[in-house]
C-alpha cells in the first residue's frame, strides 16, 4: 500500500502539475453545454481547434483541413466556424485574403498595430496543422535547411570553416555579412525551446 504523504504547511506554494483539478466558470459549461445541443457540429469543429492548438492561443489550419479533420464537408466547417464566431467562441483572422486559410485564435483578443504607410498589421504565436497530401513532392524530400543562429544578448557572429565550393568568391576577412539570427531574449526560457533552437544552428564558443 503506498504511503500517503504529508500534507504541505499552510502557507506554501502550491506547484502546478497535470491531472490536477483545474477551476472554470459554471457559465461557460452552461453555454458549452447549449452549443453542443444547438450546434453539434460547432461544438466539434471547436474541440478540434482546441485540441490542435495546444497551449497557443490560435491554430493555423485550411477548411480543407479541418473537414478531413471533422469527416464532414467543407460547407458543414463553413457553417461552425459561422456559429463559433456568432456566439463568440472564437475570432478569426484571414491570412490570404478571400482565402480558406485562417488563423482561428481561442480565449483571446488580436491585437492590431497602428496604421503604417496605411498598413496594419498584428503578430502573434500560433500553431500550424498541414495536410501531407497538400504539398509539392518536389518539397517534401529536401535535404536539412541551412542553419540560422541564435544569439545571446552581447554576443557577435563569427563565421568559421571552409566556404562554399567554386565558383563561389568568399568575402573578405572580417567582411562577411551577418546572418539572419534568432534572439534568445524573444524565446520563452521556461519552455526549453530556446535550447532547441540552438542545437539545430550554430554552437558558440565556450571559454
Amino acid at each position: 500500500m503506498r504511503k500517503a504523504s504529508a500534507p504541505p504547511a499552510i502557507g506554501t506554494s502550491g506547484t502546478p502539475r497535470p491531472g490536477q483539478w483545474v477551476q472554470t466558470e459554471r457559465k461557460a459549461h452552461e453555454a458549452w453545454a447549449g452549443l453542443i445541443a444547438r450546434k453539434p457540429r460547432a461544438a466539434m469543429l471547436l474541440h478540434h481547434l482546441v485540441a490542435q492548438m495546444g497551449q497557443q492561443n490560435a491554430v493555423v489550419v485550411s477548411q480543407k483541413t479541418l473537414a478531413k479533420l471533422m469527416g464532414v464537408t467543407d460547407r458543414t466547417v463553413r457553417s461552425a466556424i459561422t456559429d463559433l464566431v456568432a456566439e463568440r467562441w472564437i475570432s478569426v483572422v484571414k491570412l490570404n485574403g478571400p482565402g480558406t486559410v485562417s488563423a482561428y485564435v481561442v480565449n483571446d483578443r488580436v491585437a492590431w498595430g497602428q496604421p503604417r504607410n496605411q498598413l496594419r498589421l498584428s503578430v502573434f504565436s500560433a500553431a500550424v496543422v498541414a495536410d501531407f497530401e497538400d504539398q509539392e513532392e518536389a518539397l517534401l524530400g529536401h535535404s536539412d535547411l541551412r542553419r540560422i543562429p541564435v544569439l545571446f544578448p552581447g554576443e557577435r557572429q563569427l563565421p568559421t570553416g571552409d566556404g562554399e565550393d567554386p565558383p563561389s568568391q568568399p568575402a573578405l576577412p572580417d567582411m562577411e555579412p551577418d546572418l539572419p539570427a534568432i534572439h534568445a531574449e524573444s524565446v520563452d526560457p521556461e519552455t526549453g525551446e530556446i535550447f532547441e533552437l540552438e542545437r539545430r544552428g550554430q554552437q558558440r564558443l565556450i571559454d
